[in-house]
């Protein structure tokens, strides 16, 4: 117990040091300076993050030892595809400022070896750092709201599926655990993380009036419908008796 906590808290640190160094490589020309409260936010937000999902997987491999080297793999393998697919669809060319020295075919090794690294993270929490191998600084500087919806809806999906096929297939070796519940706080544990990821950038990420749109504005255009142009407004005359009213 005392090994994983301390596992956990490196890892959240580490976390924690992405988080500042994508908001200090985005907004370079600004001072950057996160309060006490961002910080803690941040540390919520990752620590429940990341102990619901190895949580998730844990349990999920005690009963399917096989399927999670799969789902694994295929959770590495899309990540890891991602960033040089956009790169193909740029049409642009590999950046040669890595290392003087390297020639074409170790830069790609690089980058491979750069990108499985951000896979892996990626696996367990989301990256704050954002891979664009067309950049020379490799970093994505843009604020991409629908990639990280995209990615918490699905791995929120993901964690629900896995921990149901947990909870159906379990062993004798939970007799004594109140398995329900634990689904239950997993699913929870998951979700308050991502309340306490959206309260950042919403109210306490130290540049998010430089944001064109912020997380209330995205909430609003994907919850929310709006009148189409030109459509009639069914308004009705007022009506008092004994009073002549005209609509102008």
């Amino acid at each position: 117990a005392v090994l994983m906590g301390i596992c956990l808290i490196s890892v959240t640190y580490g976390a924690l040091v992405c988080n500042i160094l994508a908001i200090q490589v985005k907004y370079d020309e600004y001072k950057v300076q996160l309060r006490p409260l961002a910080f803690l936010c941040i540390v919520l937000w990752r620590i429940l993050e990341i102990s619901t999902r190895v949580v998730v997987l844990v349990l999920f491999s005690t009963v399917f030892k096989h399927w999670i080297i799969l789902i694994a793999l295929a959770n590495m393998l899309v990540v890891f595809l991602l960033p040089w697919v956009q790169f193909w669809r740029s049409g642009t060319h590999l950046p040669d400022n890595i290392e003087k020295n390297f020639s074409r075919v170790g830069t790609v090794v690089v980058l491979c070896a750069f990108t499985l690294l951000y896979a892996g993270i990626n696996m367990f929490c989301w990256s704050a750092v954002q891979l664009k191998l067309a950049d020379r600084d490799l970093i994505d500087k843009s604020q991409n709201w629908g990639r990280l919806a995209v990615y918490y809806v699905a791995r929120l999906a993901e964690n629900t599926a896995l921990v149901i096929l947990w909870y159906f297939f379990k062993t004798d070796v939970y007799e004594n655990v109140c398995t329900p519940l634990l689904v239950v706080q997993l699913l929870l544990g998951y979700c308050l993380g991502i309340y306490f990821m959206l309260l950042f950038f919403q109210y306490l990420h130290p540049c998010r009036q430089l944001f064109p749109h912020n997380v209330a504005d995205f909430l609003h255009c994907v919850c929310c419908h709006r009148h189409p142009p030109g459509t009639p407004l069914h308004l009705q005359a007022p009506h008092e008796p004994g009073v002549r009213h005209s609509i102008v």
